[in-house]
Formats: C-alpha cells, sequence, structure tokens
C-alpha cells in the first residue's frame, strides 16, 4: 500500500518543491499543491512537470491564486474564500491507496489560508504525515526547532526530514536535535536538472519511508 506525504518548510523558498521533486520521483507519486499562490510567475506544478518529465501525473490546484503573496491575502484580492472542506473533497477524490501522492504547502505551517485557519489546519483535517524541509542559513536552527515545537505540540505525526544545502554544523546539529530521521540531504544548486535529480535521488532514504508508511495509520 502507498502513502500520502504532505512537504511543509520552515518558511519560503527553502527548497519544498525541490523536495517534493525529490519525493516524487523516489517514490514514483503524483504531485498535488492544493493552494497556489503567484501563479502569473508559473506553477511549483508546471515546474515539477518540467524538472521530472510528462511521466509524473500532476492533480490540478483547488484555488490557483495570481498573486505572489500568502494565499490568504491573494485569494482576498481575488474575492475568494479557501475552504479547508473543498480541500479535503478533492483529496478524497484523487488519492489512491495504491499510488504514492506527494502534497505540497506554501510557506511554512502557520501560513493563513484564511481568517481563521492555517497549513496547520488543513494537515490536521487530511490526517497526513509531513516531510519538513529545512534550507540552511544563519538562523534556519531556530526556525527549524520552532517548527519542530509547533509539529510537536499538535501531535502531527512526521515521516522525517529533509535538509536543503549546508551551512556551517547545521546538519549535524539538526540531527541531534529533531526526533525525526533524515530523509536526504539535497546539495545547494542554482542549476536544477533532470540529472541533478537522479543524484539526489540515490541519496533518499526511501526504504524507510516504506517501512514508515507500512507502519502507519492516520
Amino acid at each position: 500500500m502507498a502513502g500520502v506525504l504532505f512537504v511543509t518548510g520552515i518558511g519560503t523558498d527553502v527548497g519544498k518543491t525541490v523536495a517534493s521533486a525529490l519525493l516524487v520521483k523516489g517514490l514514483q507519486a503524483d504531485y498535488w499543491k492544493p493552494v497556489q499562490s503567484g501563479a502569473t510567475e508559473g506553477t511549483d506544478a508546471q515546474r515539477i512537470q518540467h524538472w521530472l518529465g510528462s511521466w509524473v501525473k500532476v492533480h490540478p490546484e483547488v484555488y490557483l491564486l495570481q498573486k505572489a503573496v500568502s494565499p490568504h491575502l491573494a485569494a482576498r484580492e481575488e474575492g475568494v474564500h479557501i475552504q479547508l472542506q473543498r480541500i479535503y473533497e478533492a483529496f478524497q477524490r484523487i488519492y489512491h491507496p495504491d499510488r504514492w501522492l506527494v502534497i505540497e504547502g506554501a510557506g511554512g505551517l502557520l501560513v493563513p489560508l484564511n481568517e481563521e485557519q492555517t497549513f496547520l489546519d488543513l494537515i490536521r483535517l487530511l490526517q497526513v504525515p509531513v516531510v519538513l524541509v529545512s534550507r540552511q542559513y544563519l538562523g534556519s536552527l531556530n526556525h527549524t526547532l520552532l517548527t519542530m515545537q509547533v509539529l510537536q505540540q499538535a501531535n502531527m505525526a512526521v515521516a522525517g526530514w529533509i535538509c536543503n544545502g549546508n551551512y556551517e554544523s547545521n546538519e549535524e546539529d539538526l540531527e541531534k536535535w529533531l526526533p525525526w530521521p533524515k530523509l536526504a540531504a539535497m546539495e545547494w544548486t542554482e542549476q536544477i536538472s533532470a540529472a541533478w535529480f537522479e543524484e539526489q535521488v540515490q541519496h533518499l532514504n526511501i526504504q524507510y519511508l516504506l517501512t514508515f508508511q507500512s507502519s502507519y495509520s492516520g
């Protein structure tokens, strides 16, 4: 039986889409970003397809918003109210137990989707495990550990974390602090390509994810 992973990050532009593509490639998974803002600059679904090719099954966004701001702000400008129930109903339609599904969020856990609810509320509604992406930079230890605390306080299931790039001893320090396994350590690059993914997927701990899924119950 396959499973579902919800990719979140410690903030914006930390590599969630790249990490999602890595998981999609490694697990031969479908991809879904239910809420996309900044569509005028291109969508993450388009990037996934460009990087990995036409074999990837990409499910359409539930909310496709134009301005590159927080989803609740983009939705407000367009007169749209993001409804978590509508996303949940779409999830029920597209999820198939025989195929892995990688869901990508936007920004971090507490990015608002409307005036009252955040991505954390969406993950809680979907009842799927999280993969946390931590890009390494000055200050990322604090951002990562704050996100860890939110996940723990919310009693969220976490499959593991992905390290993006390197900075000083951050990767080693996070391995000591975080209670979840490191699934991959992606090399930072400005030139993302199919060949780069071929190399990076060799270091993705796919076996752990399969073992995790076999023991996971939402």
